[in-house]
């Protein structure tokens, strides 16, 4: 079914749609809060994600309901502002259109300006058949699946009676030595040594094997050699072994070939994969690039002029990891700024002011944690480690939570975790582990089919069965 959107209805005022729910599209919303427009926000989840917070969610310190609140629940008090659910699968930028769809329903939203922010997925680099085996961490769905897998691994090699089953049920690999990767496997070793220490009769959970892999010769190689050895000697202190030069040539269910820096290729045995390596950008940046003559990186970042628009289109504006400026890096703060920066743009256009000047971005800094009370954050001309940094990350990171009830209760489970030796969130089912390759398997048309929908002809009558009381 094809409709057309309910913003179509002339209310005088420019619409403003905004697609996705993430950092840059939502603060971009709430900048133009007291603006005199329509505005349009198109989610492909319901939620806004915190995704600096993704493993902990998978490693059972938090909810996922703490890191991904209701982006209706966010913009409720915003009378200008409406969302809509739906993935985005067209965008026309000669009829000033965006097409979405979700669950066989398709939507057209005109619009007199346009903020992509679609943000980016997990890339593979080419070799897409990973995902099978090794999840990424992009999404909610990523996490829990990954929580259900951890977990899981655990009870499984309880129940082995083989060595050698049991050895790979205790291995987990993450493939990655960025801050997500560091920071996965630091979990992974806490959760190990720490929280499930006491909790198993046939097996130590303390015997289990984490390795951290990356291709790049460095840990955390954005931070710099200093911080990036300090994090690798944290790492071996609390037992993941780190393995750099380590390029990964094939994965499946048992485990993963590697080939090192000397050209010999090796077979590690793991029940449990991570891909933390590398993000491509929404697809969407290639339409945009296609339509407007714009470059268009191998990551899929389409190029934009320094008021983050693109070439010939002074309506759209891009945003956070779709767009490429300045060797920009995918970070949170950029899709913030770069969303403010749009909203602000747009402001001026429509009150017939002057532009602002080129967008310039603010670095205000990167960190990591590496284990409880242990991190390493670079500020500027300040590098800081351990106790410090891990305070500094706790305190950034709570400021940019959305709303009180999730500091609450995120400072709350954090205090379990880190001051005990508990996580919260525990809950692992084999629905979380197996129901993305389910639905993949069944096919784009399932969902649709399970829904029923809405029918041409109205319907009379209560059709569900139901007898008066």
């Amino acid at each position: 079914m094809r409709s057309p959107d309910a913003s179509d209805r002339p209310t005088g005022r420019p619409r403003v749609v905004i697609i996705g729910s993430g950092f840059g599209g939502l603060f971009a919303a709430q900048r133009l809060r007291k603006a005199d427009v329509d505005v349009t926000v198109i989610g492909k989840t319901s939620h806004h994600l915190f995704q600096p917070l993704l493993y902990q969610v998978a490693t059972g310190i938090l909810s996922e309901g703490e890191i991904a609140p209701a982006t209706r629940e966010i913009l409720r008090r915003q009378e200008n502002a409406r969302v809509v659910l739906g993935e985005v699968t067209d965008i026309d930028l000669a009829a000033r259109t965006v097409t979405s769809t979700v669950l066989g329903r398709t939507t057209v939203h005109p619009y007199d300006e346009l903020i992509v922010a679609a943000g980016a997925g997990q890339s593979y680099f080419g070799n897409d058949r990973f995902a099978e085996f090794a999840p990424g961490m992009k999404s909610v769905d990523d996490a829990l699946e990954l929580r259900g897998r951890i977990f899981g691994a655990f009870e499984l090699a309880e129940l082995a009676t083989d060595q050698a089953e049991i050895d790979r049920l205790m291995t987990f690999v993450v493939v990655g030595a960025g801050p997500t990767g560091v920071e996965m496997a630091g979990q992974i070793a806490e959760l190990a040594h720490r929280t499930l220490k006491k909790d198993f009769r046939n097996i130590d959970p303390r015997t289990s094997r984490i390795v951290l892999l990356d291709a790049a010769p460095y840990v955390l190689p954005s931070f710099g050699e200093r911080l990036g050895g300090r994090a690798r000697r944290q790492l071996n202190e609390i037992g993941v072994e780190v393995q750099l030069g380590a390029m990964v040539t094939d994965v499946d269910a048992d485990g993963l070939d590697i080939k090192d820096a000397d050209g010999q290729v090796r077979r590690l045995n793991a029940a449990t994969k991570i891909w933390a390596a590398g993000v491509q950008a929404s697809p969407l940046g290639r339409m945009l690039g296609e339509q407007s003559g714009a470059d268009v990186d191998r990551a899929g970042r389409v190029s934009v002029l320094p008021d983050l628009t693109l070439p010939g289109h002074p309506e759209v504006h891009v945003v956070g990891d779709m767009m490429s400026l300045d060797k920009l890096p995918g970070v949170a703060q950029v899709a913030i700024q770069g969303g403010r920066y749009a909203a602000d743009q747009i402001r001026r256009r429509l009150a017939g002011k002057e532009p602002k000047g080129p967008f310039h971005y603010f670095d205000k800094g990167s960190m990591a944690t590496i284990s409880r009370f242990h991190a390493v954050a670079d500020i500027g001309r300040f590098k800081f480690e351990g106790f410090v940094a891990w305070m500094i990350w706790l305190v950034i990171h709570l400021f940019y939570i959305v709303g009180f009830k999730s500091r609450i209760t995120t400072v709350l489970h954090w205090l379990v975790s880190f001051m005990g030796r508990g996580r919260s969130q525990r809950v692992a089912t084999q629905q979380q582990v197996f129901g993305r390759l389910a639905l993949e398997n069944l096919g784009p048309d399932f969902e649709a089919s399970k829904t029923g929908g809405l029918k041409d002809d109205p319907v009379e009558g209560d059709l569900t069965g139901r007898e008066s009381a």
